[in-house]
């Protein structure tokens, strides 16, 4: 049985993908390796600044407790002078986000005032912190 190589030329269709996948497995390695030389970047000494830093890592939290009485942070703050006592908690801490955090025993329409003093004060971000779903 001879192999007939004259008369039976076709032209190869077929591509084959192993080299491809190789060098892309290559190309892989050698991303992984140099991708944490690239996060650490160059050593710079940086300047020091006299003023306060904009971000702080506590948040400014408004409460509502199960007795009614409104807390911005841990000092107790009537309804009427919320509005007050926020515009100068904002110019303090130089962020207009907030939390909100009431007792579920609070009335809907209290949390609704409060949440309207707060846009009054120039609120811009507002979450409202919930405990976590337990089945």
């Amino acid at each position: 049985m001879a192999l007939d190589t004259k008369g039976s030329r076709q032209p190869l269709s077929d591509i084959n993908v192993t080299p491809l996948v190789d060098v892309m497995l290559v190309l892989l390695v050698i991303f992984m390796v140099t991708a944490p030389m690239f996060s650490q970047g160059l050593p710079v000494n940086l300047p020091e600044a006299k003023a306060r830093p904009l971000v702080h890592d506590k948040p400014l939290v408004v409460s509502i407790s199960k007795e009614q009485e409104i807390y911005l942070g841990d000092r107790p703050v009537a309804l009427a002078d919320l509005n007050t006592a926020l515009s100068q908690a904002l110019v303090d801490h130089r962020m207009p986000e907030i939390l909100l955090k009431s007792d579920r025993e609070v009335p809907y329409g209290l949390v609704v005032q409060v949440m309207g003093h707060l846009k009054e004060a120039g609120v811009e971000k507002l979450g409202i912190v919930t405990a976590p779903h337990q089945p």
